[in-house]
C-alpha cells in the first residue's frame, strides 16, 4: 500500500488522532468526521493516509497540508503537495500569502473568488448529517443563546466585539430571555508585552479580574443537546463579509432545530436558502431584531425548521456534506 500524509501543524492531532471518532476531545460534535472518511476512502484507494509524524512527508507518494505550513514544501515536492485553507485571513494571514501558494500544485479552499477549477478547488467546512432534526417547539423553552469562545482580535472584519455586543445588549435589557455559553468567559485575558502576558497564566488572579456576565452558563461539551432548548441562537462568524466563509456555526443550528440569527459570509444566500436563517444585516438595532423573535408566531418558527430540515436533504446542502470533501480531495489527487 501506497503511503500519504497529512500535515496537520497542531501536535494535538498528530499520532492519528486527526482521524479517531472515539476521543471525545478530538471529535467534539463529530468535527473530525470529515478527516476520518477522507482517510477511509484513501485506504480503499490503495492509500495508507496518517499524520506526518507517521507517514513522513519525504517517504509518501501525496502529502496534504492542513492550513499553510510553516515550512514549505520544495520544488522537488511541489507534483504531490496539496493544500487546504479552512482559516480566514483574520485568524491565519499566512494563509493568504499567495506567493506561497505556488509550492503546491492544488489548493483546496471555501473561498469563492479563488476557484478556477484548475489549481483552486472548492471545499467548505464539513459534516455528516443527522437524519433529523428536533422540530419540536415544546423543547425549546429558552427564547435566544449563544455559543462562543471570548477572543478578540483587532481587524476590520471582525465579529468577535458584534458577539460581545449582543451579550451585553441582552444582560441590558432582556437578560431573562438570554442565556449563553464558550470557553474563557470566566477568565480576565491580559495583552501587551510578553511580561503582562504572563499574569494569564495565574490563574486565580484572571478569575478574580473577569468581568461577570449574569446570563453566562459555562463550557459546553456537546452543543447540539444545549442548542435544542432554545429557539434562536447569535450565530457569527469571526468576520463578516468574506464571500464563501461559512463555518460550522450555521450548521451546528441547523442540526439541533434552532434557527440561526446570522451574520458572515456577504454571500450567504448563494449557498443556503434565506428562509433558514434570520439575517442581522436586515435589522437597524438589537430591540428591532428582538421584537422580531418575540413576534414571531408558532407557524413562522415551524416554517423555518421545515425550510431548514428540506435544505439539509436537498443537493443544494450536498457541498457541505463530508462526502463532497471526500470527493472532491480524492478526485482531484488521483
Amino acid at each position: 500500500m501506497k503511503k500519504a500524509a497529512i500535515v496537520v501543524g497542531d501536535v494535538f492531532f498528530e499520532n492519528n488522532r486527526l482521524f479517531d471518532l472515539s476521543d471525545p476531545i478530538a471529535n467534539r460534535d463529530n468535527c473530525i468526521y470529515p478527516f476520518y472518511l477522507l482517510r477511509k476512502t484513501f485506504r480503499e484507494k490503495g492509500y495508507d493516509l496518517a499524520t506526518s509524524d507517521i507517514n513522513f512527508q519525504s517517504d509518501s507518494d501525496i502529502v496534504l497540508y492542513n492550513e499553510m505550513p510553516k515550512k514549505m514544501p520544495s520544488e522537488s515536492e511541489y507534483a504531490k503537495s496539496f493544500l487546504l485553507l479552512f482559516e480566514s485571513e483574520l485568524i491565519r494571514p499566512d494563509n493568504w500569502n499567495i506567493k506561497n501558494h505556488l509550492a503546491f500544485k492544488k489548493i483546496f479552499t471555501w473561498d469563492d473568488k479563488f476557484i478556477d477549477n484548475e489549481k483552486y478547488f472548492k471545499i467548505n467546512f464539513s459534516f455528516e448529517f443527522p437524519a433529523s432534526i428536533c422540530k419540536t417547539l415544546a423543547r425549546k423553552s429558552k427564547l435566544c443563546t449563544l455559543i462562543s469562545g471570548n477572543k478578540s482580535v483587532k481587524h476590520p472584519m471582525e465579529l468577535y466585539s458584534k458577539r460581545l455586543e449582543a451579550i451585553k445588549w441582552f444582560e441590558r435589557y432582556h437578560p431573562e430571555d438570554f442565556e449563553f455559553y464558550g470557553a474563557g468567559w470566566g477568565n480576565y485575558h491580559f495583552t501587551g508585552s510578553r511580561f503582562v502576558r504572563s499574569f494569564n497564566r495565574i490563574k486565580p488572579l484572571t478569575r478574580v479580574l473577569a468581568t461577570k456576565y449574569l446570563s453566562y452558563k459555562g463550557r459546553v461539551e456537546k452543543k447540539r443537546e444545549v442548542l435544542e432548548s432554545y429557539k434562536f441562537s447569535i450565530c457569527y462568524e469571526n468576520a463578516r463579509d468574506i464571500s464563501g466563509y461559512i463555518t460550522e456555526k450555521i450548521f451546528d443550528c441547523f442540526f439541533a432545530g434552532c434557527i440561526p440569527i446570522y451574520w458572515g459570509a456577504d454571500n450567504i444566500s448563494k449557498h443556503i436558502p434565506d428562509s433558514c436563517y434570520i439575517d442581522m444585516r436586515k435589522f437597524s438595532s438589537y430591540e428591532e431584531m428582538y421584537t422580531s423573535l418575540t413576534s414571531m408566531t408558532n407557524e413562522e418558527h415551524l416554517s423555518y425548521l421545515e425550510h431548514i430540515e428540506q435544505f439539509l436533504k436537498s443537493d443544494k446542502s450536498f457541498q457541505f456534506s463530508a462526502d463532497f470533501f471526500v470527493e472532491t480531495i480524492v478526485n482531484q489527487i488521483e
